[in-house]
């Protein structure tokens, strides 16, 4: 007797013969006699009884064959057999499909899932080819099946899972200090330790680009300035000997010269000694400034992962108030405000300024003026973002003005928002961490799913209900990749695990990295909390006090809830403000399937990312920080706040502080600016005039808006899925 069904996904469910009769019945009725009750009974019953305890579907499909060619319907046995080569050929036509939008190289929501990965070249296609395939494999073998049915339902999405089986972790912030000073294997060559800010310059792309490989998320140096500032005194102390070997002089008294900056100054006027220190000081300045020209270039230009992307990369910087880390930070701005090529902005690293009182902030602050100038910087170039390390939940009680290892206590964020700094099973500390995996929550279906109780309080507390059991089902399942992931060796992430990650430097290579891992965080993320608001009560937190105290509660809820499972799973649970990319669009276009065009929740394309307010809703950026600052301390594994400012910033730095300043008052954790900038994509021209459709320089038409797309920028919106392509056409300006 058949108890249990093997499926094709390799799930196993109980055995229902009312599927056998359905589909018996359906040939049946493409023949001219018709159904027969009698005979689909009796063949029902005979697969039935005479099967084995457990049978795959295939075998039962073969059995139902041989049943009707015994039978006196052989026609149907034909109709049968026909339909299901069919159904096998439907299944096969969906991936050749797929595979074929791929190879004519389709402008679609799957070629164009990432904007960071071009998926027209040929080693695009294959990654493309491999993630699509792989997905599928996952959902069969990997997942159980409350996952599974999350998965499919369309409350839950589980990032990077294409990824899955390969056991990688997501991001990490590197300890660039241990690379610079001990050197490390990279493939099959060795680089040994860096003597000069060029090599120095080099070997922070190369492990970056290196731990791309080995990782599914981004890479990110939680202190540039302070790492590659030894450096610049080591550069200095080269030029200084030049010097004494050009003029036969001994200056060995001035290589550890008290340097209040490295300025460029003119030599006239100048002897002696006063002259020989200020040309190695301007030697020396020209130097750094080349070797973050380099850098930015090579982030630019190295490519990862087969050749298909540059590196997701971010650098943190602001807080070294030494002279040789202040001349790292100068020139890395005066770089990035020149541009890469013919003058175009940098798409990455993301840039990163450390926001931090009495040190880059305020006037009078030792790096005030390199505040000033990071600003002047972000409104040509977007980047500098701003980290506010005077945020409450930013504090680290180890921190002090005059440790020269202040930045081990000061937070870093890297990509688009992630943010890991907490932690229960080591240090408080971003160095050396990085988030292992994590999953996003469709909250807005839940509380469609909702919509039709009359009671608001009901309807509320049903909504609780839902929220409450998915976000079981997600703390379970990314326990369970935890524990998939854990089980990797050292040495299939040869840098991640031998130097990158804390405690990784106790490994071997055949050792499992499970002694190291939780010392990362599982990220439980959400998207559309406007839509979800709509679909509760009627308004979202923009517009109504009622809807902001519903929404601080529904974020509320999570962040206790995450803070059980950390102490059930032992792990760093962590709440994520989602950077939906690809996701935008595809919870919506499922949700507006099953539910219609509902007004204010399914009517666009694309949900609101995380806790914002919608895009598309006017209002000021005061009025905007007031709503969505007290989401940041609650979602402690990332977020960010943006504000869209009006017309040309370039020659109007002070925008860009009115909004750091907006930071200050509110507690805003990290934040970002969006502006007008036009590209030609024939000659690289920029500017940020309204309305520009010929290029001045080079007379072209194919004009692009340079845009963030979700915290990162991206050269063309030829990239951009959708969903988010919707999205970038329904903001607003806020004033």
């Amino acid at each position: 007797m058949i108890v249990t069904v093997l499926k094709r996904d390799g799930r196993i469910v109980g055995y229902n013969e009312e599927k056998i009769k359905a589909a018996i019945r359906k040939a049946m009725l493409a023949t001219e006699a018709g159904e027969d009750e009698t005979l689909i009974q009796r063949i029902a019953d005979r697969i039935g009884q005479r099967g084995r305890s457990q049978m795959s579907v295939e075998e039962i499909q073969d059995l139902v064959e041989l049943e009707l060619m015994k039978s006196p319907r052989k026609e149907v046995a034909r109709c049968y057999i026909s339909y299901r080569q069919k159904r096998s050929v439907a299944r096969r036509a969906k991936v050749r499909d797929m595979f074929l939008e791929i190879i004519n190289a389709k402008n679609n929501d799957i070629t164009r899932e990432n904007a960071n990965m071009n998926a027209d070249t040929p080693a695009g296609m294959m990654m493309k080819f491999a993630s699509e395939t792989t997905k599928p494999f996952v959902d069969d073998y990997l997942l159980s099946e409350e996952a599974f049915e999350a998965v499919r339902n369309n409350y839950l999405h589980i990032h990077d899972k294409d990824y899955y089986p390969t056991k990688s972790l997501t991001c990490v912030q590197h300890p660039l200090d241990k690379i610079l000073t001990g050197g490390f294997m990279a493939g099959h060559g060795e680089s040994r330790p860096a003597k000069r800010i060029e090599t120095a310059s080099v070997m922070a792309c190369i492990t970056m680009e290196t731990a791309q490989n080995e990782m599914h998320g981004g890479q990110a140096i939680p202190a540039f300035d302070f790492y590659l500032a030894p450096f610049v005194r080591k550069s200095f102390i080269e030029e200084v000997k030049i010097i004494e070997n050009l003029n036969g002089v001994n200056l060995s008294h001035l290589y550890d010269a008290e340097i209040e900056d490295y300025i460029v100054r003119d030599l006239d006027g100048l002897e002696g000694d006063a002259r020989f220190l200020q040309h190695a000081i301007n030697r020396t300045a020209g130097r750094v400034h080349q070797a973050m020209e380099a850098f930015i270039h090579n982030m630019n230009t190295i490519h990862s992962r087969g050749g298909n992307q540059v590196v997701f990369s971010s650098i943190n910087y602001g807080t070294d108030t030494s002279a040789e880390g202040r001349c790292i930070i100068r020139e890395l701005l005066n770089s990035t405000y020149e541009g890469v090529g013919g003058g175009a902005t940098a798409i990455f690293p993301i840039q990163i300024w450390k926001k931090k009182t009495g040190v880059s902030y305020k006037p009078g602050d030792r790096n005030y003026d390199l505040y000033q100038l990071a600003c002047k910087v972000t409104a040509r170039r977007f980047f500098p973002n701003f980290v506010n390390l005077d945020a409450t939940y930013n504090h680290h009680e180890l921190w002090t003005p005059d440790d020269p290892k202040r930045y081990r206590y000061e937070v870093a964020t890297m990509g688009c928002r992630t943010r890991v700094f907490e932690n229960r099973f080591g240090e408080k500390t971003s160095i050396g961490r990085g988030n292992i995996s994590f999953s996003t929550i469709n909250i807005v279906r839940l509380a469609i799913e909702c919509m039709n109780i009359e009671d608001k309080q009901e309807r509320i507390d049903t909504f609780f209900a839902k929220l409450d059991r998915v976000l079981e089902v997600t703390a379970r399942q990314l326990d369970d990749r935890f524990n998939f992931q854990k089980t990797a060796m050292a040495k299939q992430f040869p840098l991640l695990m031998s130097q990158l990650w804390v405690g990784a430097e106790n490994l071997k290579p055949e050792d499992r990295i499970d002694s190291v891992i939780n010392q990362g965080t599982l990220g439980i993320g959400f998207i559309g909390l406007a839509e979800c608001l709509i679909a509760l009560i009627g308004k979202h937190h923009g517009e109504s006090d009622e809807a902001q105290a519903l929404g601080l509660k529904i974020i509320t809820y999570m962040r206790d809830r995450v803070n059980e499972f950390s102490e059930r799973y032992r792990h760093n649970y962590s709440v994520l403000a989602t950077p939906a990319e690809g996701l935008s669009g595809k919870f919506t276009r499922r949700d507006r399937k099953d539910f219609g065009e509902i007004p204010g929740v399914t009517d666009k394309i694309y949900y609101t990312n995380s806790n914002h307010v919608p895009v598309y809703y006017h209002c000021s950026p005061k009025h905007k920080a007031e709503i969505e600052a007290p989401y940041h301390e609650l979602t402690r594994g990332g977020h960010i706040f943006y504000v869209e400012i009006d017309g040309d910033a370039t020659h109007n730095p002070q925008a860009i502080a009115d909004v750091v300043d907006l930071m200050d008052r509110y507690n805003i954790g990290y934040c970002s600016v969006n502006h007008n900038r036009n590209r030609c994509m024939d000659c690289g021209y920029e500017d940020a005039s309204e309305g520009l459709e010929v290029c001045p320089r080079c007379g072209g038409k194919h004009i692009d808006r340079l845009q963030r797309i979700t915290g990162y920028l991206v050269g063309t919106t030829d990239r951009w899925n959708s969903g988010k392509l919707a999205e970038l056409n329904d903001r607003v300006v806020h004033k």
